[in-house]
């Protein structure tokens, strides 16, 4: 019993410490008789430990009956850009280089296996340019 909530407790710290995204629009890309289409999404999201930065992820959706009841896998297609909104500030954890690869989104793209899921890579000389 107390295995259970240990798993639940970090199930819950790995979900909240990831970013949330935020879904900027969609393109419908083939036609589905029966459920939705199927589709290219983007999604941006904000790195939690890296301030004034926005990534944003394209990637395919499957529609159809399947993909409409969260059953159909979808493909591993994905292109992500990030983009400086601002001035960057690091988060103390990357400034001493405690930081080494964070998950920072993550998103499920089949019922059971498959996910998608952007990890924060860091160098050294990178972040001694950052305020």
């Amino acid at each position: 019993m107390k295995k259970g909530w240990i798993f639940l407790l970090g199930l819950v710290c790995a979900t909240v410490t990831s970013a949330q995204a935020e879904q900027v629009g969609s393109v419908d890309t083939v036609f589905k008789l029966f459920g939705p289409d199927h589709k290219i999404v983007v999604e941006a999201f904000d790195d939690p430990d890296v301030k004034n930065v926005t990534c944003y992820i394209s990637r395919a959706k499957t529609g159809g009956i399947k993909g409409g009841l969260g059953l159909a896998e979808d493909t591993a297609d994905a292109a992500i850009s990030c983009s400086q909104v601002g001035p960057i500030d690091l988060s103390d954890k990357i400034r001493n280089g405690k930081d080494k690869g964070s998950v920072v989104f993550q998103k499920r793209t089949s019922l059971v296996f498959k996910k998608l899921q952007v990890v924060r890579s860091t160098t050294p000389s990178a972040t001694r340019w950052c305020t």
